[in-house]
Order: C-alpha cells, then sequence, then structure tokens
C-alpha cells in the first residue's frame, strides 16, 4: 500500500516568493524522505546545475486528499545539503533557538483579497461597489462575497491541524482574513505558509485566484496586511517589557520595513489604518500607529503587540526573525527576561 505526499515548497521569485508543489507516492510506514526538483524552473538554479534538494520540516494530514495523505513543507537546499539562498527559514531557525528561553509567541493576521475575471470578487465589471464601510465582518450578499471558499478554507486548515484562530471579512468587497497562531516563531512561520497553500489550492476549486497582493486596488481602499501579534514571558507578565520591545522596534524601523514585504509604500501610506512606512510610531489602542498596544494590555498591564506594518506578501520567516531578534535582544539587554 503506498500514500499521496504533497510536497510544498517556497520558490526563488523576486521580489515576492511563490509557492509551488508536487505529489510523492511513499510506501505506507516510511516517512515522506528528502526529494529534489528542477530549480531552473522555479528561479533557484541555472539550467546547467538545475537540481535542488527539498528536506520535509512540517507535515500534516492533508485535508483535501483526506485517509492517509499528506501535506509536507520542505525546506530548499543545494545538493550540498547547505541551505539554499532562498531558504529564509534556516536564516530564522538560529535566532528563534538563541532566544528560546524568552518563549516567544506569535500571532498573524493573513489579510488576502479574492479575484475574479481580472477584478475583486464583488467589483462590479467596468466599475467600482460602493465605497468601504459595511463590508468589514459584514452579512449578506450585497455586503460579503467568497464566504463559501474562506469557509472551505477554515475547514481544511482545522482538518489539517493548523492553529487557526479565526476568520473575518475585510473592509473591501472581496478582502477576508485569517488568523494563525499562537505559536512560536519557526511553528507560526510554518503553518502559515501551509495555510496559504491551501488557500490557493482550494480557491482553484471555485475558479477563484487569491492575492497577497498588498494595495490590489489603488485608491480610497485598504490595502491588505498580515499584522503580527508578538510577545516574549516577561512581555505577558510586565509592561515594562512591553515598551522596552517597542522602543526597540523603533530603533531598527527601516531595516524592519526593508523585510516586512515589497512594495509596502504602497500600503503604510498614513492612510487606511496605517502609519506612513518611512516613520515609526507606537501607541495603545492606535491602529494610525506602527506598533499598537492593545487597550487591555495597558489596563492589565502585561499582555502583547501588535506590529501593524508587514505586508500580506511579507515572508513570515523573515518577519517572526526579525522582530525575535530585535525585542528579544533588547529585553535580555535591560535585563527582563
Amino acid at each position: 500500500m503506498t500514500y499521496k505526499a504533497e510536497y510544498i515548497w517556497i520558490d526563488g521569485t523576486e521580489p515576492t516568493a511563490r509557492l509551488r508543489s508536487k505529489t510523492k507516492i511513499v510506501a505506507d510506514g516510511a516517512e515522506p524522505p528528502t526529494w529534489g526538483f528542477d530549480g531552473s524552473s522555479t528561479n533557484q538554479a541555472p539550467g546547467k546545475a538545475s537540481d535542488c534538494v527539498l528536506k520535509p520540516v512540517f507535515v500534516c494530514p492533508d485535508p483535501i486528499r483526506g485517509g492517509d495523505d499528506v501535506l509536507v513543507l520542505s525546506e530548499v537546499l543545494l545538493t550540498d545539503m547547505t541551505p539554499h539562498p532562498t531558504n529564509t527559514r534556516a536564516k530564522l531557525t538560529p535566532v528563534a533557538e538563541r532566544y528560546a528561553d524568552q518563549d516567544s509567541w506569535f500571532g498573524i493576521e493573513q489579510e488576502y483579497t479574492f479575484f475574479k475575471d481580472g477584478r475583486p470578487l464583488g467589483f462590479p465589471a467596468g466599475g467600482f461597489p460602493a465605497p468601504q464601510g459595511f463590508y468589514y465582518c459584514g452579512v449578506g450578499a450585497d455586503e460579503v462575497y467568497g464566504r463559501e471558499i474562506v469557509e472551505a478554507h477554515l475547514d481544511a486548515c482545522l482538518a489539517a491541524g493548523l492553529a487557526i484562530s479565526g476568520i473575518n471579512a475585510e473592509v473591501m468587497p472581496g478582502q477576508w482574513e485569517f488568523q494563525v497562531g499562537p505559536a512560536g516563531p519557526v511553528a507560526v512561520a510554518d503553518q502559515l505558509w501551509v495555510a496559504r497553500w491551501l488557500l490557493y489550492r482550494i480557491a482553484e476549486e471555485f475558479e477563484v485566484a487569491a492575492t497577497l497582493d498588498p494595495k490590489p486596488v489603488k485608491g480610497d481602499w485598504n490595502g491588505a496586511g498580515a499584522h503580527t501579534n508578538f510577545s516574549t514571558q516577561a512581555m505577558r507578565s510586565s509592561y515594562d517589557a512591553i515598551i522596552t520591545a517597542c522602543e526597540a522596534l523603533g530603533e531598527k524601523a527601516q531595516e524592519h520595513i526593508a523585510g516586512y514585504g515589497a512594495d509596502i509604500q504602497h500600503r503604510l501610506t498614513g492612510m487606511h489604518e496605517t502609519a506612513p512606512w518611512s516613520e515609526y510610531s507606537y501607541g495603545v489602542s492606535n491602529r494610525g500607529a506602527s506598533v499598537r498596544i492593545p487597550w487591555q494590555v495597558e489596563v492589565d498591564k502585561q499582555g502583547y503587540i501588535e506590529d501593524r506594518r508587514p505586508n500580506a506578501n511579507a515572508d513570515p520567516y523573515v518577519v517572526t526573525r526579525l522582530i525575535v531578534d530585535t525585542c528579544c535582544s533588547a529585553l535580555e539587554k535591560a535585563g527582563q527576561v
């Protein structure tokens, strides 16, 4: 007997990497083995030396095929078994291990937009829908578009055992959000990539495309982000540690902006619930700040912060690495661990 293993990996497309996948038939009782692919077709190798290696790092049930079939998220390696230059997970792992004693938790809010026939789902042909306002967390056929896809995706993520924690309709028609977490920096990023793959794959069945474009429609429409909620053990018990983390993020603001997704300047304009990409700020209950401290965190004097800057198209391995490195090193230096 055999089972199907769908190998999923992140390619080398720039400025925003894409997901790829293919199927391997594996003997029952055997673990998904190291495999390979043609890197010359994924922007990861030249044709004269095209072999790249797939190393399984996260395996979960395949909710689409069912049965004993699995999804196999894999790192990309060179043939000498060292990380491929595009392998951002390999850059995160040592940082996560270095600060593992601080017990970092993440919750990532993944916004995305459905497109059909070249326009956002719910946009009329040759025109625009009513202005934003009623679509956010809306209900009714005149306000919500694509719910059947969203529900199918939620069920698939739950069946796969992912730490998905919620869904909601967003501010623009055809725009939605799902949340992954709480989980550690590596786990949340692994599971977000798999959840993205499931989103694309399930939308196929409805002949709809899902995009992580951070500004899918120009003009007076909200962009799409990946707001990243973060805490350490110290932050979950001390408001002083919350402030230390916020100040540390400000000191490395431009380094973070550079790693938070392509075309970030189109989304972080200072309008539509964003701070300007070139400025840094933090504040309590302020969705116009770079980093928001939830109101209950100020009341409780402990909790977490929300970095509102990451784009929908950001690489979660890069985002979590930057936040852990910046905040945990600052907390360690301040003796707040």
